[in-house]
């Protein structure tokens, strides 16, 4: 019998979804298609893998680090030519679907471990493009995560996290999820967000998504200090605080008082006033 004998593993964070409610959520959520190719991230034994097959998508491809359940899944799914499976680390994998399409939505219940590197693989960084482009994530994720994901300005919870994503893609929630719905319940609260990568000509330039990247990182890792403090040295002060000001920002705020955009208005600017010293 498929999975016969196996038990979640810590070492993997295996905490399987078995609440109807939010799987059907979920499914709903990625809004499948006829001619959608999703990914599923960690299905487990498989009961958001079932709920995936039984919709209009294409295809479904999963990828699976445990060996005991690549075996369990091969033999619940293998007999279905929508499903396919490839067995190692989705952090370090080639995520090529069989055939010559390409994956264009995600969904997964991502093992809470590796989530910051996962989002990055899945939605690239400001600095450096994702390898696929994705039209729409569906994710569950550790509340805590979720929250700053989608925080907005001046909430405590706002982070670099918060700029980052929200300007890598539209974010919102769909679901809390609580432990009990897991099994075995992990020890945090959960939450099912989708995220809809902006298409390349909504992205930054390069330069300025550079930009935006170290100002963030470097406002954020002083994030109770006033920016006067932590961009003191990008610029002489008076020419800092004129550059501050015609973004919208005052430089006696603190780092998660300000939007995304905010940031974006600041960091062109320096550019503007880069390439302006550089022609003198």
């Amino acid at each position: 019998m498929a999975f016969s004998g196996h038990s979640a593993r810590k070492r993997f964070g295996q905490h399987w979804l078995k609440d109807a409610s939010v799987l059907d959520q979920i499914v709903s959520s990625a809004d499948l298609q006829p001619g959608d190719h999703v990914l599923e991230v960690g299905p487990g034994r498989g009961a958001l893998t079932e709920r995936l097959l039984a919709s209009p998508a294409s295809a479904v491809h999963v990828v699976e680090l445990d060996r005991d359940l690549v075996v369990g899944l091969k033999q619940r799914f293998g007999d279905q030519p929508r499903f396919s499976l490839q067995e190692g680390d989705v952090l370090s994998v080639p995520l090529t679907p069989p055939g010559d399409n390409s994956f264009n939505k995600v969904v997964a219940n991502i093992p809470y471990n590796i989530t910051g590197p996962l989002l990055e693989r899945l939605l690239g960084r400001l600095d450096r493009p994702a390898e696929h482009s994705f039209q729409r994530l569906v994710l569950l994720l550790q509340k805590e995560v979720a929250e700053r994901i989608r925080a907005l300005p001046g909430q405590s919870c706002f982070s670099a996290l918060s700029v980052r994503l929200q300007l890598l893609a539209h974010c919102r929630s769909v679901c809390h999820v609580p432990p009990r719905c897991f099994q075995p319940p992990p020890k945090v609260q959960s939450e099912v967000i989708v995220l809809e990568p902006f298409k390349p000509e909504q992205q930054l330039e390069p330069d300025l998504a550079r930009r935006v990247d170290l100002l963030v990182r470097q406002a954020f890792l002083a994030r109770r200090k006033m920016l006067r403090n932590t961009l003191a040295g990008l610029c002489p002060i008076d020419e800092l605080k004129q550059l501050a000001h015609g973004a919208g920002i005052g430089l006696e705020q603190r780092p998660q008082e300000i939007s995304p955009k905010a940031w974006v208005e600041l960091a062109r600017s320096l550019n503007r006033s880069d390439q302006h010293q550089q022609k003198l």
